[in-house]
């Protein structure tokens, strides 16, 4: 999922000699945490809500210029959300300015349309089933889960896997699915154990979570 899909793209700026007061009205007026500082049409600095609390008075005169960030961190249109939430998560920020082929801007995006992201992943808005397991790693491992989820009605929604603190020879896999008949759940657990070992089952319908300890 690329930064472009999932981007704000109507920008709201302000130039750097801009008064404090002005960029706090702008914020206030959007809605919004953050303002990329733009002088010639090019990129210059960030001024965010924090940076406008802690500014010396008086406000009416100081400049945006004196409080922003300058040379702020951004990510390209094209970086996936996953390179985008890393940058978020090592630098402590909560957006970035995003930026075009030729170093425009094009755009902005924050963790909150990371989570935009995530929500349909987990299955929640459709009211799916989240299952955590730990298979065999070798080929067709995930396709007889699958193979046996689709048996049993069920659509894939998403598979994440991971290496992390799975023992030697296993991988973690989450799967995301919807359709499936609640009745025929503890069946299909069953099917599946035959296969994989469960750390979790949550199912959002019911608001249900069945926790295995390994």
């Amino acid at each position: 999922m690329l930064v472009k899909k999932w981007m704000s793209t109507k920008v709201i700026t302000v130039g750097p000699n801009e008064t404090v007061i002005k960029a706090q009205i702008l914020l206030k007026e959007h809605g919004i945490k953050r303002l990329p500082v733009m002088k010639d049409g090019v990129l210059v600095g960030i001024v965010t809500e924090g940076d406008l609390k802690i500014a010396s008075p008086p406000a009416d005169t100081l400049k945006v210029e004196n409080v922003m960030t300058r040379n702020p961190v951004t990510v390209p249109w094209n970086y996936t959300v996953g390179e985008t939430a890393e940058i978020l998560l090592n630098h402590k920020i909560s957006g970035v300015p995003v930026l075009g082929n030729h170093g425009q801007l094009v755009g902005i995006i924050t963790t909150g349309d990371l989570f935009r992201v995530l929500v349909p992943l987990t299955g929640v808005g459709k009211k799916g089933i989240h299952f955590a397991l730990l298979v065999d790693d070798r080929p067709g491992s995930i396709k007889e889960i699958i193979d046996i989820i689709r048996a049993a009605g069920g659509r894939i929604m998403s598979i994440l896997t991971s290496f992390d603190e799975a023992p030697r020879g296993y991988l973690k896999v989450y799967l995301r699915m919807y359709g499936i008949d609640r009745n025929k759940l503890y069946k299909l657990r069953e099917t599946i154990r035959e296969k994989a070992s469960f750390f979790y089952i949550v199912d959002h319908r019911h608001n249900k979570r069945d926790i295995y300890e390994m």
